[in-house]
């Protein structure tokens, strides 16, 4: 096992853990004791009628969500809603290549999928908090991922959907980009084939993943216009594009762990509803029957707004809503209020949907 700091409470802030026993994988391995890491906010009701489950994406923990898009007032309010927000297998909190040991350690643990989360997922509510039904199923990037398959998988557990910035069935361009994001990681020889001492013996393979995400997780438009200049993280500052690189997407990536990178790219580049229909994705997303709003974000690119607008077009009574985000794939992280409003009018129009 290895110790990283970036995966503590004192980090990403308060979480509990759950141990679902022995857990079988889509793919044929198995987890022996499966630790699922969650937080909650606001109290579930009597009729437990009021809970909303929020996935997390690549790399993310509920840190972002309780930070960025849980609190008095907003849509996601958690003095009317019962939020669970569960973090997917893999990501360093949950039982993890590096936080576990004997046959699953590192290098040998096995491969996850979308659907063994939203498995996992319904386990953990079922035995926690013994809820059926979700009055909403919200999750960005990988977390749409899930949102989709939650909706189609268990269509009567899911009253509304909200997948932002994510596909139901991964395309080839994203399989291809996420390939070169893990290829960044494995290239670097202080990886040794899985079995490094810490995330700092792969520090350049590290960089050169974070270095992709600044390419295309970041719009062409947040580069040009200087928008960086108005993020702000408490006690760093930057004065050149460069400065921001290394002390903002640099610094986040190079603090985790190389493993769960690899864990949760493999997972995403797989994540296909059709799996649940014989390959058929006009067929899965009709099964859906939550009230689902599809949230693609503008300058998204390699979620483009045309992607999920074909899928959209395939859900029964759906509806698109294209976010506004000159930050492209990272407007999920809230650095504008036009994107925050946006997504909290969308989710509070959803949640006041008679479904």
């Amino acid at each position: 096992m290895i110790e990283n700091a970036f995966y503590t409470p004192e980090v990403q802030g308060a979480y509990r853990l759950h141990s679902l026993g022995g857990f079988d994988l889509a793919d044929g391995g198995r987890i022996p004791d499966l630790q699922l890491a969650y937080a909650t906010y606001g109290e579930l009701n009597a009729a437990k009628d009021n809970a909303i489950l929020i996935p997390t994406w690549f790399s993310g923990t509920h840190a972002t969500w309780e930070q960025v898009y849980i609190g008095a007032g907003r849509a996601l309010d958690p003095s009317r809603w019962f939020v669970v927000v569960v973090n997917q297998i893999g990501n360093g909190l949950c039982t993890s290549p590096h936080n576990t040991d004997g046959d699953i350690a590192m290098s040998r643990f096995p491969h996850v999928r979308i659907e063994d989360d939203v498995r996992a997922q319904q386990q953990l509510a079922a035995e926690l908090f013994g809820i059926e039904r979700w009055a909403l199923v919200v999750g960005g990037s990988m977390g749409a991922q899930q949102t989709y398959e939650w909706a189609v998988r268990f269509p009567e557990q899911v009253l509304r959907a909200a997948p932002i910035a994510g596909t139901a069935q991964n395309t080839p361009h994203d399989f291809l980009f996420t390939r070169t994001l893990m290829d960044a990681i494995t290239s670097d020889p202080g990886w040794n084939g899985g079995e490094y001492r810490s995330n700092a013996d792969v520090a350049e393979g590290l960089r050169r993943h974070a270095d992709i995400w600044a390419v295309v997780g970041l719009s062409t438009e947040f580069w040009r216009t200087e928008f960086w200049r108005g993020v702000e993280l408490p006690d760093v500052t930057w004065s050149t594009f460069e400065e921001f690189q290394e002390r903002f997407v640099q610094a986040t990536f190079m603090a985790m762990d190389p493993n769960a990178l690899l864990t949760m790219g493999w997972k995403w580049q797989r994540g296909d509803v059709a799996r649940n229909t014989g390959g058929d994705l006009a067929a899965a997303l009709g099964r859906i029957t939550a009230k689902t709003f599809v949230m693609p974000i503008d300058e998204d690119m390699f979620f483009p707004p045309r992607d999920c607008a074909a899928e959209q077009a395939l859900i029964p009574g759906s509806e698109l809503r294209v976010l506004p985000s000159i930050a492209g794939h990272f407007g999920l992280f809230g650095f504008e209020k036009a994107y925050l409003d946006e997504v909290d009018r969308n989710l509070g129009e959803l949640l006041a949907a008679e479904v």
